[in-house]
């Protein structure tokens, strides 16, 4: 596997970022159970330090208060700023009854970059990303406020993050048509226990240029190794004194997760931010934690290495039921190619359908 300071083009652009990007939804305190700012500072310096260059944040993170650590701690360590490919969200609305407090309409976005960049303590942004679809504002006017944003030196480049395919798709067609800045990533969640975003999101990514930035590759820690059948959240987890819940199709990928680990004498954990890692179209995984010692271990993942059967057994456990037309599709070739060898494979012939009759 690579470390963190073998880096990768995000998308179709020329924006170069470590495989593992750190997120920062776990500084502040302002939700009940993040990091206070001087943990937060330590786990940004145990990632850069070991050499990566990605960090991701939100302007609705503890409301506010995980840019203004982010800011804080840029700000204390001349020069580093612009060593780092710092990335931020807008849509939240950090303004109680304020219409145009959030969403992606001009006024509000452009509003909400300027107060980032506040919380920051810089003049500019590597990447912003739309954190959300929204429904009532006309993609182009979203589009075209963006590309000014670039165009006036704030921001870089753009991703987006949790949107269907569809809205991603159509705002990727228009910024190409009219000339306006691309979308070059995209966040989506992504792991052994979600994998239903393989059916459009991932291949829609792929087709245009964008790199995909899977969130939650542990599913909210339940391949952290530390959910287990039958067996209550631990302590140290934000959901203590829960039941996992668990279904019996996503303890036997958790066991699955377990073997493999066992196998290789390394973390559930690791093993399974190595198989999104190892995924088509991914560029960069986020990792989260609340200590630098969560961290350092997700950090692992960088040292693993699933060999084919291991992949297998992985993928055929987590299988997921996608979408029509999705695994429709994947019996394309076989109707298509009924019998014949294309670009190097033999198909089979097609089968009869049942009452249907060969036209001459």
């Amino acid at each position: 596997m690579p470390a963190l300071d073998s880096y990768v083009t995000l998308g179709r652009s020329g924006l170069r970022v470590s495989p593992l990007t750190l997120g920062t939804m776990t500084f502040g305190e302002d939700w009940g159970w993040g990091a206070d700012p001087e943990t937060s500072h330590q786990l940004l310096s145990t990632y850069l330090d070991a050499g990566g260059n990605s960090i991701d944040t939100a302007n609705i993170y503890t409301n506010g208060h995980s840019e203004k650590i982010v800011g804080d701690f840029l700000a204390a360590r001349p020069g580093l700023r612009d060593r780092v490919v710092l990335g931020t969200k807008f849509f939240g609305n950090l303004h109680l009854g304020d219409p145009n407090g959030g969403g992606a309409g001009r006024k509000s976005l452009i509003e909400q970059c300027e107060q980032s960049l506040r919380r920051l303590q810089t003049d500019y942004v590597d990447l912003l990303w739309l954190h959300n679809w929204d429904r009532s504002t006309p993609i182009e006017e979203t589009l075209r406020a963006l590309d000014d944003l670039v165009r006036d030196g704030k921001v870089r480049y753009l991703g987006f993050s949790d949107v269907p395919a569809w809205v991603a798709s159509e705002a990727q067609t228009i910024a190409h048509f009219r000339g306006w800045s691309p979308v070059v990533a995209l966040q989506v969640e992504y792991s052994l226990l979600a994998r239903t975003v393989e059916g459009a999101q991932i291949p829609m990514a792929r087709a245009h240029g964008m790199g995909v930035m899977p969130w939650s590759p542990l599913k909210n820690g339940h391949l952290s190794g530390k959910y287990r059948r039958d067996r209550a959240v631990p302590e140290d987890s934000r959901r203590a004194g829960m039941v996992s819940g668990t279904s019996e199709a996503e303890c036997a990928v958790v066991d699955e997760v377990d073997a493999v680990a066992a196998e290789l004498g390394a973390a559930p954990a690791a093993v399974a931010i190595a198989w999104v890692m190892g995924r088509p179209g991914v560029a960069s995984t986020l990792l989260g934690a609340r200590t630098p010692k969560q961290l350092q271990a997700n950090l692992t993942a960088l040292d693993v290495t699933l060999d084919d059967v291991q992949r297998a057994r992985l993928d055929a456990v987590s299988v997921p039921a996608l979408e029509f037309p999705a695994q429709y599709l994947a019996h394309a070739p076989i109707l298509q190619f009924a019998g014949a060898t294309v670009d190097g494979v033999t198909h089979a012939a097609n089968p009869p359908l049942a009452g249907s009759r060969t036209r001459y």
